[in-house]
This record gives structure tokens, sequence and C-alpha cells, in this order.
């Protein structure tokens, strides 16, 4: 584990860019963009363009340590390369932002109201390569949809079951158990994801470390025993469908809790932009990110 990035994502103001749309979200993503699915014919020439407008954030004048403590990317932007190093690289010597790496293969079709992650068969040597890129932790999801018991042990069990491999390969797992802001009983599913959580935590080795992504709770403060556990190096939040605005107005109450926002972070941006209007626009979603998160 590298000492300087560590030390960083436990103490550090700021938040942690989520940059990982894998290939069923890449379409959504460039279209919001202002890449319509007519600019690209197959697979490799849409990761090309989901790369360049990745390379474009991560380069832009913006992008900095001052505010972004972390950027997770997807399997393919870490094997790819920006101004000529691996990406990264370049985020830690050039930006001295921590690279994760999303490392789950979607999720499971829907049992017990929740969606489990489909099994990572490849996952000991995806592990292998993330440390030889230079990779500091990982990130994984699955969702809860409804206050299922069952589906919520069976959730929290697979994650920390992998988070445990991933931590004996020597990278800190982000654990992502998302409840779905549309869930019509969000509050009681969030009581019993804690719940599971804390017993799982209760059992870890005193040097096991983790982290994790979770959806804004329902009652302000929820996660609070999680930010506070000896294991925990950070916790940080999802924007799960929320506005910017109304990602931030929620984080805000929800003291120690940090942002790991994808869409509203990039929901300003456009491939149409000039570099200083682009600049511009990505300044003032980190900035509003940032403030959210450092209250």
């Amino acid at each position: 584990m590298n000492t300087k990035q560590f030390e960083r994502m436990r103490k550090d103001p700021g938040f942690i860019a989520a940059l990982d749309q894998s290939g069923g979200s890449t379409p959504k993503a460039l279209k919001a963009y202002g890449i319509e699915e007519t600019a690209f014919h197959n697979d490799e020439e849409m990761f090309d363009l989901i790369h360049q407008m990745r390379s474009r954030i991560i380069t832009s004048c913006a992008f900095t340590a001052q505010h972004i403590l972390g950027a997770i990317l997807f399997e393919r932007t870490m094997n790819s390369k920006v101004e000529g190093m691996d990406t990264a690289d370049y985020l830690w010597e050039k930006k001295g932002i921590v690279p994760f790496l999303k490392v789950d293969k979607g999720l499971a079709d829907e049992a017990d109201d929740v969606q489990l992650m489909k099994p990572m068969p490849d996952l000991e040597a995806l592990l292998k390569t993330a440390n030889e890129k230079h990779i500091f932790g990982t990130k994984m999801r699955s969702v809860i949809k409804e206050a299922n018991p069952i589906g919520i042990k069976k959730i929290v069990d697979q994650q920390f079951e992998i988070g445990l491999q991933i931590v004996k390969a020597g990278l800190v797992p982000i654990l992502e158990p998302e409840v779905s802001i549309n869930s019509s009983t969000k509050k009681a599913a969030e009581a019993l994801l804690l719940k599971e959580i804390q017993e799982h935590l209760v059992k870890l080795d005193d040097d096991v470390l983790l982290m994790f992504k979770l959806t804004i709770p329902t009652e302000t403060n929820l996660y609070a025993p999680i930010i506070d556990d000896p294991h925990v190096v950070r916790v940080v939040a999802l924007s799960g469908g929320y506005t910017r605005k109304e990602a931030d107005d929620l984080l805000m109450k929800n003291q120690g809790l940090i942002a790991s926002f994808s869409r509203a972070l990039l929901s300003d941006l456009s491939a149409q932009q000039t570099q200083e209007e682009f600049d511009n626009a990505l300044k003032q979603a980190i900035l509003e990110i940032y403030k959210a998160s450092v209250h």
C-alpha cells in the first residue's frame, strides 16, 4: 500500500470523482456528453470516445488535488494512457489524485429485492494487474431495491467476502451496497444495511482496512458508526440519480460523509464546449461538490 495515498485518503479534505462508467452505461454517458450512438459503430470506437472524454476531464486545469482526493477508473481506462502515461500514474504523479479501479462485472438479475454482483472469475488476475498499474483501491457495486432482510444479508455477505479477497491482494476495497433512491422502503432498508455492515465490521482482524460507498441516508448521520469505525478509511456517497444540487444538499446534512459522484459531477459537460467552457463547467461542479463534502 502506498502510505502517502493512504494518509491522503484517510485525512485530507475533498471528494472522489467516479469516472468508471462501464460497457452497459457508456452509451448513456456519451449521450449525456453530447455524443450520439451514430458517432460510433462498435465497442472499440465507443470506448475510444469515452476515453477521450475521461482524458479531457483528468487533464483539465479544473481537475486538481486541491478538491479531488481520488478517481475511480474503468478497467479499460486503467489500461489506457493519458498524455503518454498510464492513467493511474498520470493521476498520482501529475495531479496528486489517488487512483481506484471498478472491479465488478455488473449486476445479476434481481432476487430477494436485491441485485447481487455477477461472478468475477478473473478477479485475481485483475487485482494483479491493478497492483502493477499502481492502483490504490477498488470499487464494486450491488443494489438494494427494498427492505428485504434476506436479500440485504446476501448483499453484505458478498461485498465483504470479495472485499477481503481484495484486501489480501494489498488493495483497499470500496464496498458499494447501493440502496435505490426510488425504494419505497429506503429508510428501513438502510437500517437493515447498517446492522449487517456493523455485524461484519466487528469480526474483522485489526489490520483490515476498507471503505464504503453508500446512498445518502434518509435518516441524517445514520452511518456515523461506520464512519467512526477504525477499520474504515472513508465513507463516500453516491449521487444515485439525484441532481447535483439535491445530492449536495443531502450530503451537507451528514457529518463526515464525502461525495463520490459520477452523473452529478459530469452533468454540465459537453463535447461541443470549448476548452474554456468545459474547464469552467467542470470547475463549478467540483467547487459545489467539494463544499458539500467538507462542511
